[in-house]
């Protein structure tokens, strides 16, 4: 099975995910890259996938850099490379037998070169809806789990629990 590798085009989805666009328009744009970074690390988490994020540097002169964080990969290009450019470059190269590239950008032209180099791609509002699913997934295990150890806090052992399940099926059966 090819590993999983999603590329995604950071601006981009600040430009299209709703609570971002807010932090966004109210000039809030870091508070929204850690935002979409903490998204997309859950996400990548749960589903074990690789996830680049790529930043323009072109919107934060200066800050030409490659980081980890929460486990994801972040890029600022260089001052002289857009994002698309280095999404398509790193795309072409990294999109091999053993590694399937999907990137997520709703840049049209970008897509079309995606494709001819083999890679898939997503929309912003699919990677979001992919996003909001699989949230919901993680909180609904997180109940399922709480659920599963919700006796453990029990003040009974499992030898009283075992015998008031006993003393309540007799209790059923004189009932009836």
């Amino acid at each position: 099975m090819k590993k999983q590798l999603l590329i995604v085009d950071g601006y981009n989805m600040i430009g299209a995910w709703p609570e971002l666009v807010v932090l966004k328009n109210q000039e809030r744009m870091e508070d929204a890259r850690e935002t979409l970074l903490q998204r997309l690390s859950n996400y990548a988490k749960y589903e074990g996938i690789r996830i680049i994020v790529v930043f323009d540097a072109q919107l934060v002169p200066g800050i030409t850099q490659n980081y980890k964080k929460y486990q994801l990969e972040v890029v600022f290009t260089e001052e002289g490379e857009t994002a698309d450019t280095y999404i398509e470059r790193v795309a072409g190269e990294l999109n091999d037998r053993l590694t399937q590239v999907t990137v997520a950008t709703s840049d049209l032209a970008e897509q079309w070169v995606i494709f001819s180099q083999g890679a898939l791609r997503t929309s912003a509002r699919e990677l979001y809806k992919t996003l909001q699913k699989t949230e919901k997934t993680i909180h609904q295990h997180q109940q399922d789990i709480q659920f599963t150890h919700y006796r453990r806090n029990s003040p009974w052992n499992a030898t009283q629990l075992s015998a008031l399940e006993q003393k309540l099926r007799e209790l059923s059966q004189k009932k009836n």
